[in-house]
């Protein structure tokens, strides 16, 4: 199976270069699933009805959300009833959504994405690795599902590298989302899980972490709230990752960086 997840798309540029980009990476690199993180895609803060509906349309399979979930309030009643937009398991028994979903692909296949969210650094839920712990005692790799994603959405590296280990072995693959900056560290667990801390965001990289850079320099230097941050809006770098299993075991064979377009180096797999 051929699976491609994307990070957090930055504002309108990384929105519209998702939606841009998704139907042809579908063709070139013959995927079978697409993960999408979108919780900045609105202005950098949350995700609208109308932008989950675009997404879809140019063949997310998933979209999965994250600390600023809740940014744009209309997409409380869309998140309670569209079962492919996701928040993470992890908050608390009651919140609107879900933190995980089975998708059927066409071929009969399914895939199932999860997404927790970290504590170091970030809002205090409940703990990311019994969540998770309890969508893995009912579903099982090769039994239930041909593939298992983990989207872990933390600060910490740390953080991301101990749930990448935490369940090696269980799950096809474990990236991680939120710092907007590609980690190099993409590899295969020693179990068979594939692994990169950071996918990176999909959003202009002249800027601070996807926001205009004056703004966001003049906090650091002056320590002052100073203007409300915007996103950057020059062109902007498609970051992610192609995820390549194997169907007998839903195990990942290879993991590779994708980037297309903006300022940072390209890198597309070769099929």
């Amino acid at each position: 199976m051929r699976m491609l997840v994307l990070g957090d798309l930055m504002g309108r540029v990384g929105r519209e270069a998702a939606i841009k980009h998704i139907p042809l990476l579908r063709a070139a690199l013959k995927l079978d699933f697409v993960g999408v993180n979108a919780e900045n895609a609105s202005h950098g803060f949350g995700l609208g009805p109308d932008m989950a509906d675009a997404l879809f349309a140019a063949g997310a399979d998933v979209i999965t959300l994250g600390n600023h979930a809740w940014d744009r309030r209309e997409i409380i009643p869309y998140i309670a009833r569209e079962k492919r937009l996701l928040r993470p398991l992890n908050y608390p028994a009651g919140t609107p959504g879900q933190g995980a979903a089975l998708v059927t692909l066409a071929d009969g296949r399914k895939v199932l994405l999860a997404q927790a969210m970290g504590r170091l650094f970030m809002d205090p839920l409940d703990c990311p690795f019994r969540a998770t712990e309890e969508v893995l005692s009912r579903h099982k790799l090769g039994v239930t599902t041909h593939a298992i994603l983990l989207d872990i959405h933390a600060e910490a590296s740390s953080e991301k590298m101990a749930y990448g280990h935490a369940f090696d072995g269980r799950v096809s693959a474990v990236t991680g989302t939120h710092t907007h900056v590609p980690t190099a560290d993409h590899q295969i667990l020693p179990g068979g899980t594939a692994f990169a801390a950071d996918l990176g965001m999909c959003g202009d990289y002249d800027s601070v972490i996807g926001m205009q850079k004056e703004p966001a320099t003049g906090r650091f230097i002056r320590k002052m709230p100073g203007d409300r941050l915007t996103p950057a809006e020059g062109p902007a770098t498609l970051c992610g990752a192609f995820i390549e299993t194997d169907d007998a075991t839903g195990l990942a064979r290879r993991i590779e960086p994708v980037r297309l377009g903006g300022r940072l180096s390209p890198a597309m797999p070769v099929l």
